[in-house]
């Protein structure tokens, strides 16, 4: 087990509310997703977005670096019948396979050397959902470290192989207690 995995272990170890929440560029933007297909959750945490992508009935992977939360992953889907398999996996070693699935959700996970497999893992006509943590923030959400944080529009930067079906920043426009704020999120289609 990595230093990274053992922290997570410990963080998930203490966690209840089994499965999370979905993120919102998911839950927002379900009815883009196909009726089909395979489907691929990566740094899944406690799998909100891959639970609704298995209950929608896509083939679900659900990776994360921690097995303490991929056996609680895991142990969901079984008793419910899911198609949902999980696996403890750390992404920088094994990143996606290319043509692997047809939607693929990355939520408050960025690893931007990643990037470049995360679109060749993506079939054509698949679906990217991709949520996280900016710079331009209002509250002390998320990492503190900038590195795991987004500069302005770099999302739509790093995905622009992609077609953009669906963006949102909002930073610190407007009325700061409403909107997106803190993240941005993009839903994006591989031509």
């Amino acid at each position: 087990m990595t230093e990274s995995g053992d922290k997570w272990d410990a963080i998930y170890s203490q966690k209840s509310g089994f499965p999370g929440a979905p993120t919102r560029v998911l839950a927002e933007n379900v009815h883009l997703l196909p009726r089909a297909g395979d489907a691929l959750e990566i740094a899944c945490g406690l799998a909100g977005n891959a639970v609704l992508l298995a209950e929608r009935g896509l083939v679900t992977r659900a990776w994360d670096i921690s097995a303490v939360a991929i056996r609680q992953v895991n142990d969901y889907a079984q008793a419910r019948g899911l198609p949902l398999t999980g696996e403890a996996r750390d992404m920088t070693e094994q990143p996606p396979a290319p043509a692997c699935c047809d939607v693929l959700v990355v939520a408050h996970y960025l690893d931007r050397g990643l990037v470049p497999d995360l679109i060749a893992a993506l079939r054509r006509g698949g679906l990217l959902f991709y949520q996280t943590f900016t710079r331009t923030r209002v509250t002390e959400a998320g990492p503190g470290n900038p590195e795991y944080r987004l500069a302005d529009n770099e999302l739509l930067a790093l995905f622009s192989p992609l077609r953009v079906l669906v963006y949102r920043e909002e930073g610190r426009v407007g009325a700061l207690d409403q909107g997106l704020r803190d993240e941005a999120m993009i839903v994006a289609e591989k031509l």
